[in-house]
């Protein structure tokens, strides 16, 4: 995840971001040439790192076999759901003014694509996804590690194995991790039911499913529509637009699934044999993910890092919006891999990016990770202990020279600016300290007190345009989003922010920061693309999510004003897991108690867990589903479900961001 979070409801949404892209014209007419400020920026930066080691470029290459001599997977309605179509700029040597030329050294990088060869028995499908899908050869079929996010992209990286290896069953597969760009493909490599008939082994760490299946609903609207900015979804793909993910290009858009694990791994140290292939695991929980595993194959001197040590500085706090990952667990965890493994690895490969090879160059790239997650850890307390701002802590820290100049530990998808403040939120959460911080108005209230005390809209923006000129892009932006947020219709606050943002874009090292700023930019120049949003409750999601995280979910979506004053009452029973629960309606809030019924209850159904999490997540309605005979009414006033769901919000997916 990768942090990407995106679902099955997605097929189509590739080819339509292309669409719209190309047939609307979103950035090529809209975009402005990088200034001189971005130009001297970026070139600045050509004389600090050291371009001239070309490692990285030897080793993504290094046991490359085949690929597809045309990459453009598409679904079965023709559907495209990945492409590396519209890269071709990427082929130029030097980068362009208007991309960091640290970024473009990635994302040339991340341009390899196809089967590679890690050891003899070990290989890689990568750039079919943001992620790569490792295989490992058994004695009787083959092990697969994190099948990407799509099952189309999946089912054609294992074809393209097929083509050029032996063509053995697939015994097993492993979830590194809880992100979906790990698990979303399996399907395409494996069928459910071989896993249920024990033909195939699916192995996780502990709290795999449930931290799977609740990043992905609780706050899954939100997260789903800033991950369009996050990945550049509506970006057209060029020197002006998206450029790389940092991880990898882009997200698939094909179909996600899931298949609940049937071996939990739960302690460091457990050792499994699976196929005649000896696997030692490291729990790293809290790490990249809230669930998540490393592990070693003795007899490939082989360690698989997951997602904790790839060729970037990781998130610490994703730009999507998610839970702050833990520096402290995350540099620790590598320090116990080094210990562990450390002496006896020959290659160390990851869900993300190329191997490293050698042990000796194995333990540094992972003690200089382990340094940097340290690092950011430790001076971030430092200075929070001084008393500095999130903000503050932010704008101070840099890493040493001995890790910064390090590739793998460049910002390509965290950095360290929004990683240190992830550090201040975990130890110190929202609030500054400043009183004035403490309770202030709300945006669009706020930002017309200002405009107004700076002398109104037209003598904000002859002073922003004076301090635009002068490559001072970063208060331009904090000014004019003031502006637009006091009067969305003024098309010059919009368009001076667009080109600040712009600006900030063509500069910013990481990825997703491109994205993030050059989005904005185009909603700003073109609004919001009405399209459809993005769900992130797959069926596989909704059949795996328990009664309990479906009624939570259902009491975060009751509308205050909707239920002030209303007390409701059902016994909702599900006879496939032999449960029943009391769910009532009072006090403006919506409670749930498991093994209790009412006699009084408006209402008795009994349901199975699925359709109960299809009627409520709005995969078909109540109606239907008692049509259907899959909900019986035992007692009562069967309108009193709909009166319940009636009271239930419906999350908008494409909420504005860079407009109020």
């Amino acid at each position: 995840m990768g942090d990407t979070m995106y679902s099955h409801s997605r097929k189509g949404l590739l080819g339509l971001a292309l669409a719209l892209a190309s047939s609307l014209a979103l950035a090529a007419e809209a975009s402005k040439d990088a200034t001189s400020n971005t130009q001297q920026a970026n070139d600045a930066l050509k004389q600090q790192l050291p371009f001239s080691n070309r490692q990285d470029f030897e080793d993504a290459k290094r046991g490359f076999i085949a690929t597809l001599p045309d990459i453009d997977i598409k679904g079965e309605k023709g559907n495209v759901v990945w492409t590396l179509k519209g890269y071709e700029f990427l082929k130029q040597d030097q980068a362009t003014a208007s991309v960091n030329p640290s970024l473009w050294r990635n994302a040339q990088l991340n341009m390899n694509n196809g089967l590679f060869k890690v050891v003899d028995g070990i290989y890689q499908i990568r750039g079919f996804d943001l992620s790569n899908m490792t295989i490992v050869e058994g004695k009787t079929g083959i092990i697969i590690i994190d099948p990407l996010i799509s099952t189309e992209v999946a089912k054609a990286g294992l074809d393209l194995y097929y083509k050029n290896r032996p063509k053995k069953p697939v015994v097993a597969v492993i979830y590194t991790h809880s992100h979906i760009d790990h698990y979303g493909g399996v399907k395409g490599v494996v069928s459910e039911a071989d896993v249920k008939a024990g033909k195939v082994k699916i192995y996780a760490p502990e709290g795999f499913l449930e931290e799977a299946v609740s990043e992905n609903v609780f706050a899954g609207n939100a997260m789903a529509r800033r991950a369009i900015y996050m990945y550049g979804a509506f970006l057209p793909r060029g020197e002006k637009g998206q450029v790389d993910g940092g991880l990898g290009k882009t997200n698939s858009l094909g179909s996600s699934t899931l298949i609940a694990p049937t071996d939990l791994i739960k302690k460091t140290g457990e050792k499994r044999v699976i196929d005649g292939i000896e696997v030692e695991f490291q729990m790293a929980p809290g790490t990249e993910a809230p669930a998540e595993m490393l592990f070693y194959f003795p007899q490939f001197k082989a360690i698989c890092a997951a997602e904790d040590a790839t060729h970037t500085l990781h998130n610490l706090y994703t730009l999507r919006g998610a839970q702050v990952r833990d520096a402290n667990k995350w540099w620790k965890a590598l320090n116990e891999t080094i210990a562990m493994w450390g002496s006896k690895t020959e290659v160390v490969f990851a869900s993300h990016h190329w191997p490293t090879w050698g042990q000796e160059n194995a333990v540094k790239f992972m003690g200089k990770q382990r340094d940097a997650y340290k690092y950011l850890h430790d001076q971030s307390l430092r200075l929070i202990n001084m008393g500095y701002t999130m903000t503050e802590v932010g704008e101070l820290i840099k890493l040493p020279p001995e890790l910064g100049n390090e590739w793998y530990n460049r910002g390509y998808y965290g950095s360290v600016n929004h990683d240190s403040k992830a550090v201040y939120q975990r130890y110190m959460g929202w609030y500054s300290g400043n009183p004035s911080d403490l309770n202030p108005l709300p945006p669009e209230e706020s930002a017309k007190r200002y405009v107004e005390f700076m002398g109104g809209a037209d003598a904000v923006i002859k002073k922003a345009k004076e301090a635009f000129d002068k490559g001072d892009y970063r208060w331009v932006s904090e000014v004019m989003s003031k502006v637009v947020f006091a009067d969305a219709n003024n098309q010059a606050a919009r368009n001076l922010l667009a080109d600040s943002l712009e600006q900030q874009g063509y500069q910013a090292e990481s990825g997703p920061w491109r994205n993030v700023f050059l989005m904005g930019a185009l909603e700003l120049r073109n609004g919001v693309p009405k399209v459809p949003g993005i769900a992130t409750a797959t069926p596989d999601t909704i059949n795996a999510m328990t009664p309990d995280m479906v009624l939570d979910y259902m009491a975060m979506r009751v509308n205050p004003e909707k239920v002030a004053g209303k007390k409701i009452a059902i016994n909702w029973k599900i006879p496939d897991l032999k449960k029943q629960y009391l769910v009532t309606v009072g006090d403006s809030v919506l409670l749930y108690q498991e093994g209790k019924t009412d006699p009084k209850a408006d209402v008795s159904i009994s349901l199975s867990k699925n359709s109960m999490g299809n009627i409520v997540l709005g995969a078909t309605t109540y109606d239907k589903e008692i049509e259907a005979g899959r909900v019986k009414v035992e007692s009562g006033n069967k309108d009193a479900v709909n009166d319940l769901l009636g009271l239930l919000d419906k999350f908008e997916p494409m909420f504005n961001i860079v407009t109020p």
